[in-house]
């Protein structure tokens, strides 16, 4: 597979909100505003660049018996060092993102990322695949909260572009998350069938 394809990859083909149906949990907290789809599509790529890079190149040093715990102790680096960076200095999206952004520690695409590829993969390899992973992932994240935001608040970044009786403050509770993420995955699934 091309270097290309490795960035290329996380997307579309393997766009881990989209496709592999990955990191739902932030995916439909936080995305009632652009502004935190973004700010956690940032940290999030941040984290998984950072760990791809140290984990691919400690692969061969790190022993079997210990990888996932190494990794994990990796990914907290990391997560800790965005947290406090975020706390100093974007503090009203640190707020805003709260608990999110410790759990990214946890976060299945970046533990995943780590086993399935960094794990077995050069450097130069496996930062383009967490780039494309990463860029993939803050775009879905975008999408979803862009729905959200305009049609739970009549806002876009902020800025008014519906009247104020129209918004449905239901796309911005938790169950509009549901319905933003069902819809436009289905909406993504039947593109896929066409074009298939």
């Amino acid at each position: 597979m091309s270097l290309m394809n490795e960035f290329t990859k996380g997307i579309v083909r393997e766009n881990p909100l989209f496709r592999l149906v990955l990191g739902c949990c932030p995916s439909l907290a936080i995305t009632t505003s652009v502004d935190n789809g973004l700010g956690m599509g940032v940290a999030f790529t941040g984290v998984l660049l950072a760990s791809n890079i140290v984990i691919s190149a400690m692969r061969n040093i790190i022993p079997d018996s210990v990888r996932i715990p190494a990794y994990v102790v990796i990914i907290a680096a990391f997560v800790t060092m965005t947290d406090l960076l975020m706390h100093a200095f974007t503090p009203e999206l640190y707020k805003a993102l709260g608990i999110f952004i410790p759990l990214i520690v946890v976060n299945c695409i970046i533990l995943g990322r780590a086993e399935a590829f960094a794990n077995k993969n050069t450097i130069l390899p496996s930062i383009l695949d967490a780039l494309g992973m990463g860029l993939g992932f803050t775009l879905a994240l975008v999408i979803v909260s862009s729905v959200r935001e305009v049609l739970g608040g009549g806002t876009f970044f902020g800025i008014a572009v519906l009247p104020e009786n129209v918004p449905a403050i239901l796309m911005i509770l938790p169950p509009g998350g549901f319905i933003t993420l069902g819809c436009l995955l289905g909406f993504l699934n039947k593109i896929q069938k066409k074009t298939a």
